[in-house]
């Protein structure tokens, strides 16, 4: 990583976690060369590290070397024990890392658990014309039939995508699972920096049919979330504002990063657009007693404790 993701910016963890975050550093020569922020909170008694909502991804980051690769290696484990060395007491850690940090061994040798996760990603978008012709024939049809119908606006509200996204959960049977409070504090941070995009999908009529909320940093625009209006599912409005989404990462010169899913339906839909399929780390643990009163929790109150 040759520089943070935004998932890691401290303007982003305001927005995200205000007063409930901060930062593990490792200074050399007045300079940070490893730093991992990270998210606290207290649940029942529980001392808990994880990432807060709508932050796909966030761990440690270390400033790239152009080391011969052992000892780039000895680099990264003096500094990743140097971060975990600054860990404050916890009961339960989980952090999904950035897919550039692939080595997760000094966690492993310090009692930490890991399993691995996928995203899809368009690593390159500079011809846009191949990455169309990349994209599965049923995609294509869909953003074709779509294009004669609708037209596609970036000027609606950030409550306007919410209320598309919670039909969406409604469709599933779920309860929207975003706070719209907490949305709009990530745009409103988001607006003045230039770093999200809104697109709509607009019917001759003036129904709105799909939303998609898309950030970027310098590196990647990311598909953060999106949904569409159930009685126009078949209009291909969603597809139609994936491609728009890639389209305007070519134009910034970034990869698009789905921002993955390993829910089976959502990950069919990522890979159609000729994404490639990129690994990235969830590291977790859980203390001996701690992991002894998880596994005798219902699963609501396991859910209410862990991701709320």
């Amino acid at each position: 990583m040759t520089s943070y993701c935004i998932f890691q910016e401290s303007w982003w963890l305001d927005a995200v976690a205000e007063n409930a975050w901060r930062s593990l550093e490792v200074i050399r020569e007045d300079q940070i060369v490893a730093r991992m922020p990270i998210v606290q909170s207290r649940k029942f008694g529980f001392r808990i590290i994880r990432q807060p909502p709508l932050t796909p991804t966030l761990g440690p980051w270390i400033r790239p070397s152009a080391a011969l690769p052992a000892r780039r290696m000895a680099r990264e484990i003096v500094l990743f024990n140097a971060l975990i060395d600054q860990l404050p007491a916890w009961d339960y850690f989980e952090a999904s890392f950035h897919h550039g940090i692939t080595n997760w061994l000094p966690f492993y040798w310090r009692g930490f658990q890991q399993t691995t996760r996928y995203t899809y990603i368009l690593d390159d978008v500079s011809d846009i014309d191949k990455v169309w012709r990349g994209l599965q024939e049923g995609v294509r049809r869909n953003i074709r039939k779509a294009r004669k119908m609708l037209s596609v606006r970036t000027d609606l509200s950030v409550d306007r995508a919410l209320d598309l996204t919670e039909l969406t959960f409604l469709r599933q049977g779920r309860r929207l699972g975003l706070k719209r409070s907490l949305v709009r504090r990530i745009d409103m941070a988001c607006a003045p920096r230039d770093a999200r995009r809104m697109f709509f999908a607009e019917d001759s009529q003036g129904r709105v049919h799909a939303a998609l909320y898309v950030v970027t940093d310098r590196n990647s625009a990311y598909y953060l979330f999106g949904g569409a209006d159930p009685e126009l599912r078949n209009s291909g409005a969603q597809n139609l504002l994936l491609w728009e989404a890639i389209r305007f990462a070519c134009g910034r010169g970034v990869k698009f990063d789905f921002e993955g899913s390993m829910i089976e339906p959502i990950e069919r839909v990522f890979r159609a657009f000729g994404a490639v399929q990129v690994p990235y780390l969830r590291v977790y643990g859980a203390r001996p007693l701690t992991k002894m009163l998880l596994q005798t929790l219902p699963d609501d109150l396991l859910r209410t404790l862990m991701y709320r």
